[in-house]
């Protein structure tokens, strides 16, 4: 009877377990979760700790992470922590022993990314990535006086929390070493239209500054601004889990997958935010931080850990964001050159701008409001890399006609 080992449970271990016991039926499923939680959502965090949503929402295959176990006929070992991988013995090394496998899925994910600034710790400044991190800041702006925060980082998650903080009334200030709000996701002028909206509510920006110092009484930034605060919430980014597994197989940013998802080593394979996948358009590899990233790889991980062929060709850049009542959704990497086109309105909340290459091709694409435009042109790009016809097919320019586009600008958008 074969054994699988999986290290970590969130959306793409448990994928890939899924994928596993659907094929093989008798095979020892063992899971490794340090953190004792069902696997949630991340981008789910902001609504739990601001109340919106309830704990078991934020987690979509259920929150108790026993029954899981029971439903898929897994081995859960909760509250462990693997203290190293031997790929050369095929073992999970932990505290008081170790545990042989015929396969290992690494699924570690990625935490947030804390710099080392002087004035750390301290019980005032958050980051926000997991549920533990959600429940805590809940909890401490529920058991203490906070009149003034400071978001370091104007990320698709720092927004979300700048917006939880002004809601509660909570004078809140967003700095940023970048020099305006998602730069890699968002045209400068979609970028500006949307910092206005916010600035308008009285959220305060500071642009291309980074944080020096955690002081008592707040955050100074680099250029010697003082942020006066009572709670700091740092939210730069994240870096991938890899470390039990350094030495072992290889690691660029993150861990070197191929369109298996198998590592360097024979039998060991890695799948979500701990490890690369290809970024479609540049052909490079890179870590793609989405949920349906993660579910596809672990999928693709546990199909061919049974013995499988399922192959993971990759992504492209794609990200959808809601906060104080706007859409934005940014598809593709915006530093791509070409013509630029537009229609609609931003203030009205339904405006598309985008990016085509030479051969009318789109390179990458800002819309505002209109999701379905969004969906149709995220799959419509996927098709254009394929190989497939420019053009729009006759329900893809029905489905943007619908939602308010004009048929001039669906066949522009469209290379014609």
């Amino acid at each position: 009877m074969k054994r699988y080992a999986i290290i970590g449970f969130g959306c793409a271990g448990y994928s890939a377990a899924k994928a596993i016991r659907t094929r093989e039926k008798e095979g020892e499923i063992h899971v490794f979760e340090a953190t004792r939680e069902a696997p949630a959502n991340p981008m789910l965090t902001t609504y739990l700790a601001s109340g919106r949503i309830t704990d078991d929402a934020a987690h979509p295959f259920g929150s108790n992470l026993e029954q899981i176990g029971r439903e898929l006929g897994l081995t859960v070992h909760s509250g462990v922590r693997v203290h190293r991988v031997d790929a050369a013995r095929k073992a999970v090394v932990l505290k008081d022993g170790k545990m042989e496998f015929d396969k290992l899925l690494l699924a570690t994910g990625a935490q947030a990314f804390c710099p080392p600034l002087p004035g750390l710790p301290d019980r005032r400044v958050m980051v926000m990535r997991t549920m533990a991190d959600a429940r805590g800041l809940h909890d401490y702006l529920n058991s203490r006086s906070v009149e003034r925060a400071v978001v370091v980082g104007a990320s698709m998650v720092g927004i979300k929390v700048a917006e939880l903080l002004w809601r509660r009334g909570i004078e809140t200030t967003v700095a940023d070493a970048a020099p305006f709000l998602f730069p890699l996701a968002a045209f400068e002028n979609v970028a500006r239209f949307l910092e206005g909206q916010v600035a308008a509510q009285g959220v305060r920006f500071l642009w291309n500054v980074a944080a020096r110092r955690v002081l008592p009484h707040g955050l100074e930034l680099a250029d010697g601004t003082l942020v006066k605060a009572d709670l700091i919430c740092l939210c730069i980014g994240t870096r991938a889990n890899t470390k039990l597994a350094e030495n072992e197989v290889v690691i660029n940013r993150a861990i070197v997958v191929d369109n298996h998802m198998a590592t360097s080593v024979p039998g060991i394979y890695a799948a979500g935010d701990c490890c690369e996948g290809t970024e479609l358009q540049s052909g490079q590899t890179m870590i793609i931080g989405l949920w349906a990233n993660a579910k596809k790889q672990g999928e693709t991980a546990g199909v061919n850990m049974v013995g499988g062929d399922a192959r993971y060709e990759g992504n492209i850049l794609h990200n959808i964001t809601h906060f104080m009542g706007l859409d934005f959704i940014g598809l593709g990497d915006t530093r791509r050159r070409g013509k630029s086109v537009s229609w609609g309105d931003m203030r009205r909340g339904n405006y598309i701008q985008a990016v085509l290459g030479a051969d009318g091709k789109i390179q990458c694409a800002n819309i505002l409001g209109n999701l379905t435009a969004a969906g149709v042109l995220k799959n419509h790009m996927y098709k254009e890399l394929s190989g497939e016809a420019n053009a729009f097919g006759p329900v893809e320019a029905a489905l943007l006609e619908r939602s308010g586009v004009p048929a001039a600008f669906v066949r522009q958008l469209g290379g014609e």
